[in-house]
């Protein structure tokens, strides 16, 4: 019986090689197997010796056998599905906490950063902080060193600052219609605006002798300043200029044709102008004096300031009472007005 059974294997396995012959015979060339396929070859393979499989006639070498079975069992012990792509990539906070750093201290490198850092509580290399900084456009602690940015300068001189500037406004006069020339100071870090001087035709005694009333020891609106940005206009004289120096204010000239560096005096003019001075006609000099007044006593008292956190600069109750009949303070006509409760 067992031998019989053994031939019946024999003659089973010699018909099953000529079948693979054929096959072949038949396909002309190697056929291609997908990853299943070879799995399933590889696993029959493992149980037979290289010595048969050189004997039977296949349509791969015993050697490719060999090779999907090592993939198989490399396959098996493969944790790569559960590993991540590499190192985790630094928090989107980090990287805008370390451009914030590098903007906001021009004179620090990369292990000053790295140690304020590590105060908050971030341990960040050194090479991380390198790349950070490059993909944000920002160089190195020794190349924004050799410049200061306007932002920079006034950031650190907020306190001592001031702006001055002219704006026009169109008056009638006994002569006709005539332009005035109206000067006013505005102290950056307060938005106080103070009142120069207003002339038809500025001029050289005029300008010298309003920078006297302005560096006044007293009375002055510039006591206490040690910059006043103006434009480059030809009413900004040489001598205005020493007459500042002399009470140690600093004129800085900004670039020809540069008004956003001026902004604030800028945004004064516009606002004066609409709100007031076109919404009028202004009758002579005293006109103009009693309307720029009343806009001003408007603007410190009455208005809100959106650079000051909506506030008001000289409030006239602090804090502002809650309770108590709504009033309402009209200047110019109605044009400028004001709600408020009335104190108790």
């Amino acid at each position: 019986m067992a031998g019989w059974i053994n031939r019946n294997q024999q003659n089973a396995i010699e018909y099953l090689r000529e079948e693979v012959r054929v096959l072949s015979e038949q396909l002309g060339r190697r056929p291609r197997f997908s990853d299943e396929q070879r799995l399933r070859l590889a696993a029959k393979a493992k149980r037979l010796t290289p010595g048969s499989l050189q004997t039977m006639a296949s349509i791969v070498t015993p050697r490719t056998l060999v090779q999907w079975h090592q993939r198989l069992i490399a396959r098996k012990y493969d944790g790569s599905r559960r590993r991540g792509p590499g190192r985790p990539r630094t928090g989107q906070g980090i990287r805008d906490l370390i451009v914030r750093m590098a903007r906001e201290n021009g004179s620090w490198g990369y292990r000053p950063i790295q140690g304020a850092l590590a105060n908050l509580g971030h341990q960040v290399s050194r090479g991380t902080i390198a790349m950070v900084l490059k993909a944000a456009g920002i160089e190195s602690a020794p190349e924004r060193r050799k410049g200061t940015s306007w932002k920079e300068f006034l950031r650190a001189h907020w306190e001592v600052m001031a702006a001055a500037d002219f704006f026009t406004v169109e008056v009638w006069t006994a002569l006709g219609l005539t332009r005035y020339h109206v000067l006013f100071v505005i102290r950056l870090a307060t938005r106080e605006v103070t009142l120069g001087g207003i002339i038809p035709e500025p001029h050289g005694q005029w300008i010298k002798q309003v920078a006297r009333n302005l560096t006044d020891g007293l009375e002055g609106c510039l006591s206490g300043c040690r910059y006043l940005v103006h434009d480059r206009s030809p009413l900004f004289s040489e001598g205005f200029g020493m007459v500042l120096r002399g009470a140690s204010i600093e004129p800085v000239r900004l670039p020809a044709r540069s008004p956003n560096l001026n902004a604030y005096a800028e945004r004064f003019v516009r606002s004066i102008k609409e709100g007031c001075l076109e919404q009028i006609i202004l009758v002579g000099e005293a006109s103009v004096h009693r309307a720029a007044l009343e806009f001003l006593a408007h603007y410190h008292q009455e208005r809100n300031h959106q650079g000051l956190e909506n506030k008001i600069i000289r409030p006239q109750f602090n804090p502002l009472p809650s309770h108590g009949a709504i009033k309402c303070r009209r200047r110019m006509g109605g044009l400028l007005r004001y709600y408020y409760r009335e104190a108790a």
